[in-house]
């Protein structure tokens, strides 16, 4: 939040009932409720219904529809943002999500304006400043504001069991590689999917379980008791960090940040490498990934490295777009800090060597980025590469280092953010 914006929400009532429907769709009369004489009769459809499946695409048109009436434009990057600016340079910004609705602005005056219009046009409610959003909780302070789910994980813990187990300070033992045959029984499939899908929602405010929970999802298939183990002591984990989230401190640099870095040969089923990348905008990452690649790295630890810039960069160029239509335009190339030279060497050095020759010709389009000034690949030492904890598992002292790094910190009853 580099300008102190406050975020406020309205909530719209039964929204599916609003949208216009493009096409004849034809329903029975509801039991109880049929005309007397005309049982054989059925309904013709104007407006959707809920349980209808063209009902989201109906109100989305309808929304849509109507703010680009109120003259907002729609970011071609994001379908589901929306812009406004004025002749005096103020801006207001508006999201959807479904019948949800945040928004955000510089003037006092458009946020008024915005709010009474869309009271006239659909019922809804005005929930004020914006708290919980998606099983999200939203503290706004004057110093900034801070987004956890510690209702959410504590039901989490609550669901698998475990509300009273004994935390652990990091969620992965240090150099733990899982592989799909580790010689211990098969375990629960559902149970697991369960306790690993919930732990993947959990990462859209804890950076720090990305890479656990990536790892994990991996075995979704005939998981075993050992990767049951792993993932139940991951769940100890957030008993110990319930209160975490990150913080994002008002009013600093509007400059756009990324970290990129990669495990060579992590996973031990197929060799293939983990691709890690976060982003910054003036504190706390905002976009974060942990991801296996595609293809294997043959030549070395600087291939997978050059494959992870590769997928950094095009994160890079869509932030760059989604930023712009914020009116924060990146007139300078992106900084896009990793701990390899020679994969820095190959991204700005045209010529195909013999090691890089069988690369995807599809990742070297970081070059064409680098000579357009979109981003600007720059060196850093290991020990401050941010990406790294999305990589493997890490020492306690080094992964709380990093997590410090992230903005993932807890918070204070004043619904203050602190360090641990």
């Amino acid at each position: 939040m580099p300008h102190g914006w406050k975020l406020f929400q309205l909530d719209v009532k039964s929204a599916f009932l609003n949208g216009v429907l493009d096409e004849e769709v034809y329903v029975e009369q509801p039991e109880g409720f049929e005309v007397k004489h005309a049982g054989h009769k059925v309904y013709k459809l104007r407006k959707a219904l809920y349980g209808l499946k063209q009902a989201p695409r109906a109100w989305y048109s309808e929304i849509d529809a109507y703010l680009s009436m109120c003259k907002f434009k729609r970011s071609t990057s994001e379908a589901t943002l929306y812009t406004r600016s004025d002749s005096e340079g103020d801006l207001i910004i508006v999201s959807i999500y479904v019948d949800d609705i945040v928004y955000t602005g510089s003037s006092e005056r458009m946020l008024t304006e915005f709010k009474r219009e869309m009271m006239q046009r659909y019922e809804m409610s005005d929930l004020g400043l914006l708290h919980h959003f998606l099983g999200m909780g939203i503290l706004q302070t004057d110093q900034g504001v801070f987004i956890h789910q510690s209702k959410y994980a504590k039901s989490l813990l609550m669901k698998f069991g475990l509300e009273d187990c004994k935390p652990v300070s990091i969620p992965l033992p240090t150099g733990e590689r899982l592989k799909k045959v580790d010689g211990s029984d098969l375990a629960d499939e559902g149970l697991y999917r369960k306790i690993v899908g919930s732990l993947l929602y959990l990462t859209a405010t804890r950076p720090d379980l990305m890479y656990a929970a990536s790892l994990l999802s991996r075995f979704m298939t005939s998981p075993t008791k050992k990767h049951m183990g792993v993932a139940r002591r991951v769940l100890r984990y957030v008993q110990g960090t319930l209160s975490y989230g990150i913080e994002y401190v008002r009013n600093q640099s509007a400059t756009l940040v990324g970290f990129c870095d990669a495990d060579w040969a992590g996973s031990e089923d197929d060799s293939r490498s983990t691709s890690g990348y976060a982003f910054s905008f003036g504190s706390g990452a905002f976009s974060w990934a942990s991801v296996k690649q595609n293809t294997v790295a043959l030549s070395s630890t600087a291939e997978a490295e050059y494959v992870s810039a590769s997928e950094a960069t095009s994160r890079t160029i869509w932030l760059r777009f989604v930023l712009d239509d914020f009116g924060e335009m990146q007139s300078e190339a992106t900084p896009l800090f990793r701990d390899n030279m020679s994969a820095i060497s190959m991204a700005k050095n045209p010529v195909f060597h013999q090691r890089t020759r069988h690369i995807n010709r599809r990742y070297h389009f970081i070059r064409e980025a680098l000579q357009e000034g979109v981003i600007n690949m720059q060196f850093c030492r290991s020990e401050e590469q941010l990406a790294d904890i999305f990589t493997k598992a890490l020492p306690k002292d080094r992964f709380k280092y990093l997590r410090s790094k992230l903005g993932v910190k807890p918070v204070s009853s004043l619904g203050e953010a602190v360090e641990n």
